[in-house]
């Protein structure tokens, strides 16, 4: 095996520059394809990472044949990167799941008619609800669920079983990023949108590969700088990596000191007379946590707090100069400069991710570049429709769609007007709990949920210490259902696997990181007997209303001949006036999508900004500022900074355990590799997960490239070969790092369990291991 840094990138990289050279491998159409005649061509927005970019399908003879760029998508403007590229050969993967399969009395998956598996889900669901109550059943979806599949479910669970145990993926990977936004402006989503990427000078990564990540992303960038424009790309990371090799400035930091970086920073800013005075008396608050209490704080409080991070005081935590830190300071408080942050896993995957997040969004309020063109606090999403399904519709444990929450009596009693459901029907946490990701499975091992339905999503693979979270299914033995198009780890657990349409085999909208809602069509019919998500979800809800005897018809007939449209229009509903206004059908049908809110058919991309966003003058009154600028999520319309201090991280190396190891995604594959896997040209780029490490320590070992090495930690341990040290991955001393789509290296094994007690995201990125070389 090749693993040298050539062999990683390969054609990758040249699908990702975006010219006009074509990758055969990749599968690029040429100007030949586009002229046949046979062949029609229809946008829809990429499935994989939150970008949304917009590709177009090539059709011809019934069968997605190939995928492009879409040059009218003002996401990407054409660009497209190699998982894009390989999507068509993901929907002809031979291993398509095309019939529903029941597990048998000898342990096997036999294939079954809808009829069968649909009748087996209602029956056991309506005898375990009758028999143990409604929170003994749960759902699990994915930020790659449609907007519809996500509202289905949504009406489904709180409405029709009512219980709140409903989740999604996106609690491992957005979580903290919703508390960052919400404890902020008391709405959710970022304040900007990508065209700030357009008139930024500075743009600082916080933990953020976006090179492979988000690579389009990372694209538009290094085009805009390599134009001439006076732009500068900043990047913070625990090491290096293919984002470091275009930014301006990489600074590498020690792990979890990200919590100490940023309130360096705003002590600079403070102490210098960086901040700006007017912006902070006209539109912020300023508060702490005490003893479980939020506490009301001044500047003169915040300013106090923030002299225990004084950058001399901090600055061997972090791993930079206190020079280093005083300059980075500067670059953020020039206010002849626009001001970008971005950032991913690196922050949320943390203990404190939600206060990370908090300390970002801290530097943009205390110097006033937010809710202004080109300034933005910006977290980047890493599904398709981790924010237009999860965080938007609502399909997290605790909230309701559009920004509503459960715990909040009238916001359940909208939803339950909507919804021609009685009061009360919506539970509250204390009638049921809200249960989040990680201890949901917990309690599908331990038998307390007695039934789960898992769509579109492959938690045997992606939760973290997946051992021990997931090790007492075996002797629980709940029934578990799995909506999916493809063999998975999870899959191979499953009582009843449905068959799911993937894609453009159905219709469906996505909301991206950026609040721009999209839709496609239908364009091909999916292979087999699958069928879309939402129409699943509907037929066991009719099934469930018959065995129950419920009084309310939640998906009413008539809705079956347009119901992704039905499910949408209805959803759409719950938004209008809001604030988080969404595009209606048509005006989807009609463009490339839309950022909401959307006011009169016109998007906003600059939200809290009177001359961008329609909803502040109507918001504020006559309180609004002479600026325009209104934070309307919060009562007093201020926006609040918020004073979180260091904590350490839940596990950190000693003698025994001396390596940090940090886990993530490559450029070639996504998630899990349920899909990118089937894709041959990436398969081949990278067929397996290998061990990033520093040179100096695999001499130490006595290992080399190609040599296996154990990666033991508190936990369980696992094998993986050695990448090259001058690969992709470049690790400095007592780090290491492992991508996570891998099923037979199965990294999660050996990752820590520990939430985030905001947001309950887990920690993926922090903790300790040992390296034993494995010798044969």
């Amino acid at each position: 095996m090749d693993l040298s840094r050539r062999s990683f990138i390969g054609a990758a990289a040249a699908a990702l520059a975006g010219g006009a050279a074509v990758s055969r491998g990749l599968r690029i159409i040429d100007e030949a394809h586009a002229a046949d005649p046979s062949v029609t061509w229809h946008k829809a927005p990429c499935r994989y990472c939150g970008t949304g970019c917009g590709t177009e399908v090539a059709v011809r003879d019934g069968r997605a044949i190939a995928v492009r760029g879409d040059d009218a998508s003002p996401v990407n403007a054409g660009l497209l990167c190699a998982k894009g590229y390989g999507l068509a050969e993901v929907l002809a993967a031979k291993d398509r799941i095309t019939k529903p399969l029941i597990r048998g009395a000898d342990g096997e998956l036999a294939e079954a008619t809808w009829e069968e598996a649909l009748d087996l889900i209602a029956d056991r669901w309506a005898e375990i609800i009758a028999r143990d109550g409604p929170n003994a059943v749960a759902m699990y979806g994915s930020g790659q669920w449609t907007i519809p599949e996500g509202y289905a479910a949504a009406k489904l669970m709180k409405g029709g079983i009512r219980t709140n145990n409903l989740e999604v993926n996106a609690r491992l990977c957005m979580a903290a990023a919703v508390v960052g936004y919400v404890s902020a402006y008391g709405a959710d989503e970022p304040p900007g949108s990508y065209d700030d990427l357009d008139t930024a000078n500075d743009v600082f990564l916080w933990g953020s590969n976006i090179a492979e990540a988000h690579p389009v992303i990372y694209q538009r960038l290094i085009m805009r700088r390599n134009s001439g424009a006076d732009l500068r790309m900043i990047h913070f990371t625990t090491y290096d990596q293919m984002t470091s090799e275009g930014a301006d400035e990489t600074h590498l930091i020690k792990p979890h000191a990200d919590l100490y970086l940023a309130n360096a920073i705003a002590h600079v800013l403070v102490n210098e007379g960086l901040i700006d005075q007017g912006f902070i008396a006209d539109h912020l608050a300023f508060k702490t946590t005490v003893d479980g209490t939020d506490t009301v704080l001044d500047l003169a409080g915040y300013t106090a707090f923030l002299d225990d991070y004084a950058p001399g005081a901090v600055a061997d935590a972090v791993g930079l100069t206190t020079a280093d830190i005083e300059r980075l300071a500067r670059i953020y408080g020039d206010a002849s400069r626009n001001t970008m942050s971005m950032w991913t896993m690196g922050v949320n995957h943390s203990t404190r991710g939600g206060w990370v997040n908090s300390l970002i969004n801290n530097l943009h309020l205390i110097t006033g570049k937010v809710a202004k063109p080109g300034n933005s606090p910006f977290s980047l999403s890493g599904q398709a429709s981790a924010c237009g399904t999860c965080r938007e519709v609502g399909t997290f444990s605790h909230r309701l769609p559009s920004d509503r929450l459960v715990a909040n009596a009238d916001h359940r009693a909208e939803v339950e007007e909507a919804w021609g459901l009685p009061p009360g029907s919506i539970p509250s946490p204390e009638v049921s709990p809200i249960t989040t990701a990680v201890p949901m499975w917990q309690k599908v091992a331990s038998g307390d949920i007695k039934a789960i339905w898992v769509s579109a999503t492959n938690p045997f693979q992606s939760l973290p210490n997946v051992d021990e979270n997931l090790g007492g299914i075996t002797s629980a033995r709940p029934f578990i259902v799995v909506s999916e198009a493809f063999p998975s780890l999870t899959v191979g657990h499953a009582d009843v696997v449905l068959p799911a349409a993937c894609w453009v085999e159905k219709e469906g909208m996505y909301g991206n990181s950026e609040r721009r809602t999209q839709h496609w069509e239908k364009m091909v019919e999916p292979p087999g007997e699958a069928k879309p998500d939402a129409w699943q979800i509907v037929e066991v809800a009719r099934r469930l209303g018959q065995r129950l005897n419920w009084d309310v018809e939640l998906f009413p007939a008539s809705w079956d001949a347009h119901l992704e449209r039905a499910l949408y229009e209805e959803y759409r509903s719950l938004t209008i006036g809001t604030a988080h206004d969404v595009a209606s059908y048509a005006d989807l049908l009609a463009s490339r999508g839309m950022k909401w809110p959307v006011m009169d058919g016109r998007e906003t991309k600059v939200r809290f900004n009177a001359a961008h966003d329609p909803n502040v003058a109507a918001k504020a009154g006559a309180a609004l500022p002479s600026d325009g600028i209104y934070f309307y999520g919060k009562p007093d319309g201020k926006a609040v900074v918020w004073a979180r201090p260091y904590e350490a991280p839940a596990e950190s190396p000693n003698a025994s355990y001396p390596f940090w190891l940090s886990t993530g995604r490559v450029m070639e594959h996504w998630h899990t590799g349920t899909m990118t896997g089937r894709v041959k040209t990436l398969h081949r780029a990278v067929p397996q997960a290998l061990c990033f490490m520093n040179e100096d320590d695999a001499a130490a070992l006595d290992v080399r490239a190609g040599d296996t090495v154990r990666i033991q930690s508190r936990r369980a341990s696992i094998d993986v070969v050695v990448a090259k040290p001058d690969c992709r991955i470049r690790c400095p001393p007592g780090y290491i790092w492992v991508p996570f789509f891998d099923a037979n290296r199965l990294i999660n094994r050996v990752t820590l369990g520990a939430l985030d007690p905001q947001s309950n995201e887990p920690d993926f990125k922090k903790c300790a291991v040992r390296l034993v070389k494995v010798t044969t």
